[in-house]
């Protein structure tokens, strides 16, 4: 038996798939001595290119001219009156960017924060006077900030904006301050967010509530032995007031929002300052600062074609919902074990593989698989995950299982973006360490992977980035 190996661009060594069929009496004292020092690790974002037509396949053309329109808005940079060349008015008066595609781009437009953060350039765009805070790095996520609490105590949870219009060439006479963000992080009182992707969103959204009640009692047993839980965020309930209607809500880190067009109209309100026709008040009305007419971004009754009528919420909406979900990378042996190793240790228990779509008056989403490795519940990740923030009727402590279709090309891992470690990842689900051991409803399956031998664990993390 000859012991194969290669050194993979991340330089370390990947045991050959051929040695796991060699009973452990034929190795040689090298062979032991090799596979004693390998140690399981991610492998790193996957290379290779992406698919060169990110819509849906099957979209009509009168779909497919609509998807073209939601993505030129997606792309708009917005100023705040308008008046700089190739921009949109409505940005501000405070704002974390001044795009969608500027958060949501890598590895293509629609995905998450790329390796190079904008926001740092942000601070000082057209002669602004923003500082840039501390927890915004070049090569850090794009990130949006909320405080825990307000001075008095009391719950806030609400996203603080990083940046503010004063001094921008296009916004003379506007004086804000920016968050003291320096004593907010002093006191550990702020938490961060990364752009969630967007790639098959339109799929999530096409899944039936029923079908995610059901995959959430599906198993139960199997789920009760690993501590697994698992319930609904809703549009009804105590701490929600985005509706009543009670149905199943599913976009967002905490699945709070409902709809691609709320999750849009919040976005663009909260992340770029844009008053529409779903929020349409500015955050500040502070009088030197508030310089156009609210909504901002609103139907255009005038318009000659039909698909240019609807606001840029409807289009990025539009956008979202026809655009294609991630491209897995081929099987190989590696990622075939890996899979197996998936569900064999419980990750699908909470990241289902795949669920279905119900009627759709597009047909491009209807009765379709949807591999989004999620079941789109919420989870308590327990006090290392916590943040503190409610959204909807999810807790401090609990997050939508976070779909992992896409994965693999992937830079920052986790709500806020603490890591690039697919390891460390997968480690900080399991609870929180020192003092009195707190766990969360993942600590079971945590704790499985670790009993995994190393070849095995570097199999499921082969399959997570083959995703």
């Amino acid at each position: 038996m000859i012991f194969h190996r290669h050194i993979t661009r991340s330089g370390y060594m990947m045991v050959s798939v051929a040695m796991l069929t060699v009973i452990a009496g034929s190795f040689s004292e090298e062979v032991y001595s090799q596979i004693a020092r390998f140690a399981a690790r991610d492998p790193g974002v996957r290379t290779g290119s992406v698919p060169a037509d990110p819509k849906l396949p099957g979209l009509t053309p009168s779909e497919q001219k609509a998807f073209g329109i939601g993505l030129e808005a997606f792309l708009e940079v917005a100023s705040v009156q308008g008046t700089i060349r190739d921009t949109e008015a409505g940005l501000g008066p405070r704002f974390n960017l001044d795009s969608c595609a500027g958060c949501h781009t890598h590895p293509d437009i629609g995905g998450t924060s790329p390796a190079i953060n904008p926001q740092v350039e942000m601070a000082k765009k057209e002669s602004a006077n923003n500082d840039v805070p501390s927890f915004i790095k070049k090569d850090g996520p794009v990130r949006e900030a909320r405080f825990k609490h307000n001075p008095d105590g009391t719950a806030d949870g609400g996203v603080h904006a990083l940046f503010t219009i004063t001094g921008r060439n296009d916004a003379l006479g506007c004086s804000l301050n920016q968050p003291d963000f320096r004593t907010a992080v002093a006191r550990q009182n702020v938490v961060f967010r990364i752009p969630t992707p967007l790639f098959g969103a339109g799929l999530i959204e096409a899944i039936d509530d029923d079908t995610i009640l059901a995959n959430m009692q599906a198993h139960s047993a199997t789920k009760q032995s690993l501590g697994i839980g698992g319930r609904p965020n809703r549009t009804s309930g105590r701490r929600n007031t985005s509706g009543n209607d009670g149905t199943v809500t599913r976009f967002g880190w905490k699945a709070q929002n409902k709809s691609l067009e709320i999750f849009s109209g919040e976005a663009y309100n909260v992340e770029q300052g844009v008053t529409n026709e779903l929020f349409p008040q500015e955050r500040d009305e502070t009088p030197t600062c508030y310089f156009n007419a609210t909504p901002e971004s609103r139907t255009n009754f005038d318009a000659t074609d039909p698909l240019e009528v609807p606001s840029d919420v409807v289009k990025f909406a539009v956008f979202m919902r026809l655009l294609a979900p991630p491209m897995p990378a081929p099987d190989t042996d590696t990622i075939v074990r890996g899979r197996k190793l998936f569900g064999d240790v419980g990750c699908a228990m909470c990241h289902t593989p795949t669920l279905h779509t119900g009627k759709s008056p597009v047909v491009a989403l209807q009765d379709k698989d949807v591999n989004l490795y999620s079941d789109l519940a919420l989870h308590n990740m327990g006090p290392n995950l916590a943040d503190d923030v409610s959204q909807g009727n999810a807790g401090g402590d609990e997050f939508r299982t976070a779909p992992l279709w896409g994965l693999g090309k992937r830079i920052f891992f986790l709500h806020d973006g603490r890591t690039k470690d697919l390891l460390e990842a997968i480690q900080a689900h399991a609870g929180s360490g020192g003092g009195q051991y707190v766990p969360s409803e993942a600590s079971q399956v945590v704790g499985q992977f670790n009993r995994l031998n190393e070849i095995e664990k570097q199999h499921l993390l082969n399959f997570l980035r083959s995703l």
